[in-house]
């Protein structure tokens, strides 16, 4: 059944919005956001304190496509208030572990005594910092710190070994602010 869907999101003292050309952009006191809303059948729209999404007789798909739309602004304004936190735990077991950023890259070494070092670009607009056995990465774009924990995570896979004994990497334990573990 075809129906007018408007969904309309407030915006907080202290964020505004700009929408030029479907690309949205958010600012707010910790920075700012920008993302492209590009659909046919849905109208993304910057009214005073507030930003619109509309679909005139939208069916099922467009309904869930404002959904996500809706997630994503929400994400948006968000992380201009407060930016997102991941954190992640250094585990390691058998070998120590030299963790470390250097220039664009973060860099693992002796991970299980390998001699050459593990390396992964960091993601433009993510901040690492490693204190002790935690790392903690943050952003104000909430796929960009996701983006970069994950690949933490995933540059320290182990492959090959049985996984009950060797258990070192580095693992996410908070994802922004939701607890893991």
């Amino acid at each position: 059944m075809k129906e007018d869907i408007v969904r309309e999101m407030e915006l907080p003292q202290g964020v505004t919005a700009v929408l030029q050309e479907n690309l949205l952009t958010v600012k707010g006191p910790k920075g700012e956001v920008s993302r492209d809303f590009k659909h046919p059948l849905v109208k993304t729209k910057v009214e005073t304190g507030k930003v619109v999404l509309e679909v005139k007789k939208g069916t099922k798909r467009e309904k869930t496509i404002i959904g996500s739309f809706e997630s994503h602004i929400n994400n948006m304004i968000k992380g201009v208030q407060e930016p997102f936190v991941y954190k992640l735990k250094i585990c390691s077991g058998h070998f120590p572990m030299n963790v470390a950023v250097a220039g664009q890259e973060f860099v693992v070494k002796n991970f299980l005594g390998e001699a050459v070092p593990r390396r992964v670009g960091m993601v433009a607009g993510a901040k690492v910092e490693i204190n002790g056995v935690d790392v903690t990465v943050t952003s104000v774009d909430k796929e960009k710190a996701g983006l970069m924990a994950a690949r933490i995570e995933n540059l320290c896979r182990i492959t090959n070994r049985d996984r009950r004994i060797f258990q070192d990497g580095i693992y996410i334990t908070d994802k922004a602010g939701k607890s893991i573990a």
